[in-house]
């Protein structure tokens, strides 16, 4: 992305994870759609992993590739979910029209 590091990773049981970093805002837009299309139409896991533990920031446009992101996931049969939020960014994840059973670790940061 364009001066935002994206790291993409694949587990052992097969979960593609797309880890973005700082905050995403309009010069981010296409390159975040991009790599998630491409996960979701072309890779196609069985689970996408949206690793927001070091998003700060997210503007409308990319509030919304997230919430499409979830809605072409359930069209391609591949279950996607947004892992790390800070609470600021789950509310307008939520208010954006994501099922709040897509949110994970909200609030929280990961030990490891």
């Amino acid at each position: 992305m364009a001066g935002v590091p994206v790291a993409v990773d694949t587990s052992p049981d097969g979960t593609l994870v797309i880890r973005p970093r700082g905050p995403l805002g309009l010069e981010d837009a296409v390159d975040l759609r991009r790599a998630v299309v491409r996960a979701i139409r072309h890779d196609r896991p069985l689970r996408l992993v949206l690793d927001l533990r070091e998003v700060d920031g997210l503007d409308p446009i990319n509030v919304g590739t997230l919430a499409a992101a979830c809605d072409l996931g359930d069209d391609q049969c591949v279950a996607v979910f947004l892992d790390y939020p800070s609470s600021a960014i789950a509310d307008r994840l939520v208010m954006a029209g994501i099922p709040a059973h897509r949110l994970r670790h909200v609030g929280s940061r990961p030990t490891d």
